[in-house]
């Protein structure tokens, strides 16, 4: 597979649209692509996954590990390989290029294309684009510039090749149609925009028209195949997901775990009236719960046979919505009342970011002192008196310290705002379906 990473100076500099733009153009010409998403991030790989017909992946190496990545590049299918970046090339944790998309790009060996937004600027932007290439001799092999008109394009472009001696493939015109709405945790997602197909379409025709894509598909560079330990055996599992508008947070690499260990069956807490049957283990994924907590409160039938479940025993895991979800109330709408307590939302970000995780009490499902590393990302708060074991530890770049607490456990059920990858944690998978047969 041949593949490029795209990056740029900042977040908002036209990564997304472009990429997306990028895979559409390249599926018209009959290629196979395969997308990914660098961090954490679960919006933008949902619209690779729309554009490409098949699943992206995330590559995070907090989250995963350096083996982890390359085993999660090396599931991706495709002839073309495209890797989009996150926030600025060099942003990462705190003050450090350590997890950045630089990071990956060197660990991957896979070079970069940067798309930028220029504003007012010539051969200032110039010094910026040659900084970028030299801070850490990252593999910067051409430019896209975003937003501007051609004339200013073309005074870009001759700027940039003479000044920092890299090609500018082109350009992406502004173009109000072009836009993708926006929500508090980032883009509004891929099934709520109904004319995206549409969107995706105009971008593509626009990148045909105004970038060379012969000369940047010569920029793609073929790739290794890696190593891959982290297939399972069948041991007989049945697990029930939650996938709907409200419940899409999940890494593909989680699921494909569970599939391995047996059979999953995806269900919709918002329209389906009752559980898939017989099911050995719950999966509640982060999403947008509170965007749709009307359609939830109504499903009454579903609420309950999911809170009798858990009483009974049912072994469940609840990220972030999924930890919503089970609270008795969501903004004053009725949820579903496994743990004693409610969530609303609040008008700024609470935690957020990446931490780590030790379990310091102990508890019926992880033991204590087990450490993983997480990340949080949400506007919500839970306010309730269930029994927490996890402390949260997040170092500022200055030294400082912050923790706090979560990890509600409740008979088999832990729920919690962090979200995990398995890969970097396989332990954690075994004890959460109560199994010791889980084994790479």
């Amino acid at each position: 597979m041949k593949s490029i990473v795209i990056s740029s100076n900042s977040s908002g500099g036209g990564k997304t649209t472009f990429t997306l733009g990028l895979m559409k153009a390249l599926m018209n010409r009959g290629l196979r692509v395969q997308g990914y998403k660098a961090g954490p991030d679960y919006i933008d790989p949902a619209f690779h996954s729309y554009i490409t017909a098949q699943p992206s992946r995330n590559l995070d190496m907090f989250l995963m590990g350096e083996d982890g990545v390359k085993a999660s590049y090396s599931r991706g299918k495709g002839q073309i390989g495209i890797i989009e970046g996150v926030m600025g090339l060099y942003d990462g944790v705190g003050i450090t290029s350590s997890n950045s998309t630089a990071e990956l790009s060197r660990t991957l060996n896979i070079p970069v294309v940067l798309v930028i937004s220029p504003k007012g600027q010539c051969t200032s932007l110039c010094a910026e684009i040659k900084g970028l290439m030299q801070f850490e001799k990252i593999d910067v092999v051409g430019v896209i510039l975003n937003g501007i008109s051609e004339s200013y394009f073309r005074l870009l472009k001759a700027a940039i090749e003479r000044h920092c001696g890299i090609t500018v493939f082109g350009y992406l015109p502004y173009d109000e149609r072009l836009n993708l709405k926006s929500r508090h945790l980032g883009l509004v997602q891929s099934s709520e925009i109904e004319d995206l197909l549409s969107k995706i379409s105009i971008c593509a025709e626009l990148i045909e028209k105004h970038v060379d894509l012969r000369k940047l598909l010569e920029s793609f560079k073929e790739t290794k195949v890696y190593e891959d330990n982290y297939h399972l055996n069948n041991i007989g599992i049945k697990t029930a997901v939650a996938f709907d508008s409200a419940f899409s947070f999940y890494y593909r690499e989680n699921l494909e775990l569970l599939q391995e260990l047996g059979e999953v069956e995806f269900f919709s807490p918002i329209k389906d009236k009752e559980l898939p049957k017989d099911i050995d283990f719950l999966y509640l994924g982060g999403g947008y719960p509170e965007v749709f907590i009307e359609e939830l409160s109504k499903n009454k039938s579903i609420r309950e046979q999911i809170r009798d479940a858990l009483i009974s025993g049912l072994p469940c895991y609840a990220e972030c919505g999924g930890l919503m979800y089970l609270m008795e109330s969501i903004d004053g709408k009725d949820a579903v009342g496994f743990y004693r307590g409610k969530a609303c939302m609040t008008g700024r970000l609470q935690n957020f970011g990446y931490a780590k995780i030790e379990v310091e009490k102990e508890n019926k499902i992880l033991p204590r002192g087990f450490r993983v590393n997480c990340h949080e990302f949400h506007k919500s708060m839970v306010d309730s008196d269930e029994d927490k074991i996890y402390t949260l530890c997040k170092e500022s770049y200055e030294g400082s310290i912050k923790e706090w607490n979560c990890g509600y456990i409740k008979k088999n059920t832990l729920g919690t705002y962090a979200h995990v990858h398995f890969f970097k944690n396989m332990d954690m998978l075994n004890f959460l379906i109560k199994k010791n047969e889980v084994k790479p």
